[in-house]
């Protein structure tokens, strides 16, 4: 795999990453030195869902799978449809626009990567960047769902519209074992490129999520 294909999609995870109101700010803490250790070692702490991360079905789904129990065959490597439907604050990417990718790139095929880009990501430190996000309606997210894909992801911090308490996109995808990668990065530079995704998380035993190293392979 040549590295000059590879594509970072990753947010670095450090103490000036924005998190949801409410959720801890990550701390990298220095808790071995090299003078008085012999090495160098910190202490992480954060939250399983800061900066790109992955929802594991247990995030919503009473006895959904953890993040260690995601199968590699769904994370490794997969094809990528992208979805491009670039969005404003309060957006919705809605049942129609998923018919309309598929009306031109044909049905997406059941193990594949659905990557939804809004645009979003380029007001990650705009004041109503959790709050006002674009977000997939619960039509679009069932179609998605009936096509049966590895994984639903998108460049913005949820795949619920800000504020929808009702969250129901994540109840329909987590609820039928699907796992959803928010807060990707970089998507604007895979232009129309086909490309393959990969997304690895922390085996987090447990956990209802992890951030994630995730990588774009352009073909």
């Amino acid at each position: 795999m040549s590295a000059s294909r590879l594509l970072d999609l990753t947010l670095p995870v450090g103490p000036r990453l924005p998190q949801f109101p409410g959720s801890p700010q990550p701390h990298l803490v220095r808790w071995a030195e090299r003078e008085r250790d012999g090495y160098v070692m910190e202490v992480l702490a954060a939250s399983t869902h800061a900066g790109t991360h992955i929802d594991a079905p247990a995030h919503f789904a009473r006895g959904g799978a953890g993040v260690d129990r995601i199968p590699l065959s769904r994370l490794v490597d997969v094809e990528a449809a992208m979805v491009r439907a670039p969005r404003g604050p309060g957006g919705r990417v809605g049942r129609a626009d998923i018919e309309s990718f598929e009306s031109g790139r044909g049905r997406v095929r059941p193990g594949s990567a659905v990557v939804l880009f809004t645009g979003w990501q380029s007001r990650l430190h705009e004041d109503d960047f959790f709050t006002r996000n674009p977000g997939l309606t619960r039509p679009a997210a069932l179609l998605l769902a009936s096509r049966r894909p590895a994984m639903v992801c998108t460049d913005a911090p949820s795949i619920d519209c800000g504020g929808d308490e009702r969250f129901p996109a994540h109840r329909v995808l987590l609820g039928r074992g699907i796992p959803v990668v928010e807060n990707l990065a970089n998507l604007e530079r895979i232009g129309r490129r086909d490309f393959r995704i990969t997304v690895m998380p922390a085996m987090l035993k447990g956990a209802s999520g992890a951030p994630v190293r995730a990588a774009a392979r352009l073909v």
